[in-house]
């Protein structure tokens, strides 16, 4: 049974590693980011809802009179 030659194996993983190394870094570059994310306000809206304007009590099984 022949031997296997793993001779060129460090060469090719290595040039496989630089490899995807230089293309996610050219498909990354592609992408634009905001300059300063920071800066940017965000506007809070205010939402109207029909119980903010009334006053509600819970009434818990505890605080209930005794009969």
């Amino acid at each position: 049974m022949p031997q296997l030659d793993t001779s060129t194996w460090f060469i090719t993983i290595t040039s496989m590693i630089t490899t995807l190394f230089i293309l996610f870094q050219l498909k990354i570059s592609n992408y634009s980011y905001p300059a300063s994310p920071e800066s940017t306000e965000l506007k809070t809206q205010k939402h109207s809802t029909p119980w903010e304007m009334k006053w509600t009590k819970v009434y818990l099984p505890l605080s209930l009179p005794l009969r």
